[in-house]
């Protein structure tokens, strides 16, 4: 009961927060722009998500390997894409991850590699996007500048720190992070291993942006046109709001953060809401192969079928 109130209750707040964004904006407008879509730009953005996929699941591939373990990489494809369907549904947007992470457990009955291997893979795409989202906010989006902003930054950095550093002083987290870090160390941070990490996760996160420009083009945003890398910088923000983990694959937080980051742009909202709405729903739609391995079996891929490169 306590999980089916949880899910009612993430269920409601994306509603809330999309029915709250369609009535701070102007919905004609927005139905307007969705339904003179470019079915062919629509049909390339479409087309690049396989490749998503594919390097998603490689780069875990690989940041298994470093953990000492093999994964097949047809495997880990049919695993990712079943996770992301997974998240699409559910909240949080871990839930698919998680289910990766067990099943990949069961596979080779390490259960610190298989959860470490997720998590790294997972904080590997994160960390390029948090990145490459501070270069192009700071380059190309005019954000207000809040007075001194340090009075305020400072000490909300030395609470975070002392929080942080308060949990890592208990017995089982200690003990659980001595064991992350040597694995994170490893799989994401070691010298020859963080360019491959941050290669291929910029590869993911360049083609998220790119799916977005497609979009964009797909229902006649100018900006698409002008200011590319302005669309580009938005568009960041609207990926750092997904990763929230308030509502069903960030819908409403996603929809909301355009409503507020476009006009900063000089732009109108609904373009950016239309925009948010149609990368949800393609995205979505991209998902939907995860379907087909919910009933195509879940068999032990095998120890030696497939050994991604040190």
């Amino acid at each position: 009961m306590k999980a089916g109130s949880r899910l009612l209750v993430r269920w409601l707040a994306t509603l809330a927060l999309l029915g709250l964004v369609l009535w701070l904006v102007d919905v004609g407008a927005i139905l307007a722009q969705l339904s003179s879509v470019d079915l062919p730009w629509l049909l390339l953005a479409l087309a690049i998500t396989p490749l998503q996929v594919v390097v998603s699941a490689w780069r875990w591939c690989y940041t298994v390997s470093r953990l000492g373990e093999q994964l097949p990489l047809g495997h880990a494809i049919r695993e990712y894409y079943l996770g992301t369907l997974v998240n699409q549904l559910v909240p949080g947007g871990v839930v698919g991850d998680a289910g990766r992470a067990l099943r990949h457990r069961r596979n080779t009955g390490r259960t610190a590699t298989a959860i470490h291997g997720v998590m790294i893979e997972r904080f590997s795409g994160q960390l390029v996007l948090l990145l490459l989202a501070i270069v192009l906010i700071a380059l190309w989006l005019p954000l207000p500048t809040p007075p001194m902003p340090g009075l305020f930054l400072v000490p909300g950095v030395l609470v975070v720190a002392l929080l942080a550093w308060s949990l890592l002083q208990a017995p089982p987290v200690r003990a659980w992070w001595q064991s992350f870090r040597s694995d994170l160390w490893r799989a994401l941070l070691a010298p020859s291993v963080l360019p491959v990490q941050l290669g291929s996760s910029l590869v993911v996160i360049g083609s998220y942006l790119l799916v977005f420009w497609c979009l964009a083009m797909g229902i006649g945003l100018e900006i698409a046109r002008s200011a590319p890398w302005l669309l580009v910088a938005l568009c960041t923000v609207l990926l750092m709001a997904m990763v929230v983990p308030l509502t069903i694959s960030g819908w409403g937080v996603r929809e909301g953060a355009a409503a507020l980051i476009w006009p900063l742009a000089g732009l109108d909202p609904e373009q950016g809401v239309a925009l948010a709405v149609s990368y949800g729903l393609l995205v979505l739609v991209s998902a939907l192969p995860g379907v087909l391995f919910l009933f195509s079996g879940r068999k032990n891929p095998g120890r030696t079928a497939y050994r991604c490169p040190d």
